[in-house]
């Protein structure tokens, strides 16, 4: 189903961007880890709309409520289902565009496919649907926390022309990402990205930017070989949400330039393990983790869908000019912080429980 990922952790994602809510139904959490509302909401206040000048005017508090899986705050082992109420809707604002597929958004191709589309607000294509990400990632992420210690932070690494210096992220943390609305670490920076985004607001445009992510102390043997590699899943993953047009891991795309003299990552031996002293290879050689941190980066385009009048035609082909006056986000970058982190989570949940899963067969195939 398209609306579900992961294997033995399992997420499905409901809701529409102006239906009445949206949620997930997450399969597969492990019974008795402490889990209330509160342990999900502070990474829904990250993604939530209407959060500083550089996001969109739409105001939801995006309350969660556990309406399953749990007890006495702890999981049951049970399905975890979580609603969110969509309450700031204005459906009324997409009524001029009914009839006009916006340009370089989901309209066109929904309506290709189905037959049928929602007529307001993007539907499943809406970043609305990405909340149920974000509820169920921060339920992996304290799996992940709990089980082995694993640490996800990301920021906001570009926007536009505006590149703040690089880092391998190592010592941050969300407080220091958070310190700046426009979610970048590095202050300078962030000032310049910030007016960026403002100008783009004000003329009624948007801007595109990328997001870099790192997951710390994951362990080596994560991601099976071939088709399952880690960095294909952490891929499928990360061009699922929605405005991504590309991911790179490790050296990326620059690695292309180098040669394997140096791009090579050399083995010595750290606190009693094997680890490299540099790490290309993003923490993952073979689709398998190496037990170095994992390095990723996400682009994002600017939001298709602006205030600025636009040339095009509608659905019967006749000429149009199109200027949408739904709220929308002028860079989603800042906002799509949580929600990388989070769709790291899902994938390190899901091979974190495959390779516990191995590890007991194995045993038991000893005991015989």
């Amino acid at each position: 189903m398209s609306s579900s990922f992961g294997k033995l952790f399992r997420v499905s994602t409901f809701g529409e961007s102006h239906c009445p809510g949206v949620g997930v139904v997450v399969d597969g959490c492990l019974p008795g880890m402490a889990l209330t509302e509160p342990d999900i909401q502070c990474q829904l206040d990250r993604r939530r709309p209407g959060q500083s000048a550089v996001s969109t005017d739409r105001q939801e508090s995006d309350r969660v409520a556990i309406q399953s899986g749990t007890e006495h705050g702890l999981t049951l082992g049970t399905p975890i289902s979580l609603f969110v109420p969509n309450k700031d809707q204005r459906p009324g604002d997409y009524k001029s565009m009914a009839d006009i597929p916006r340009p370089s958004h989901a309209d066109f191709t929904y309506q290709s496919k189905y037959g049928i589309r929602a007529s307001s607000g993007g539907g499943r294509s809406s970043a609305r649907e990405t909340i149920g990400r974000v509820c169920a990632g921060a339920i992996a992420e304290k799996m992940l926390k709990t089980a082995l210690g694993i640490d996800i932070v990301a920021w906001v690494s570009q926007v536009g022309q505006i590149k703040a210096p690089e880092t391998d992220g190592l010592n941050l943390t969300r407080a220091m990402v958070d310190a700046s609305m426009i979610r970048c670490p590095d202050k300078d920076a962030a000032k310049a990205m910030e007016a960026v985004v403002l100008r783009a607001k004000e003329e009624k445009d948007s801007i595109g930017g990328v997001v870099s992510c790192v997951c710390t102390h994951v362990p080596a043997g994560f991601g099976e070989p071939v088709f399952d590699k880690l960095e294909a899943l952490l891929a499928h993953a990360m061009l699922s949400i929605p405005a991504t047009k590309g991911f790179e891991i490790g050296s990326g795309f620059a690695g292309a330039q180098m040669r394997g003299s140096v791009h090579n990552d050399p083995f010595v031996l750290k606190d009693g393990r094997l680890g490299t002293t540099t790490n290309f290879s993003g923490g993952i050689q073979g689709g398998i983790s190496n037990g170095e941190p994992i390095v990723f980066r996400v682009a994002f385009k600017p939001p298709a869908t602006i205030g600025h009048a636009q040339e095009t035609v509608d659905f019967q082909g006749r000429q149009a000019t199109l200027a949408a006056k739904g709220r929308h986000d002028p860079c989603v970058v800042s906002r799509a912080v949580p929600i990388v982190e989070s769709m790291a989570a899902l994938v390190l949940a899901d091979v974190m429980l495959q390779q516990q899963a191995r590890l007991a067969g194995a045993a038991l195939m000893d005991k015989h």
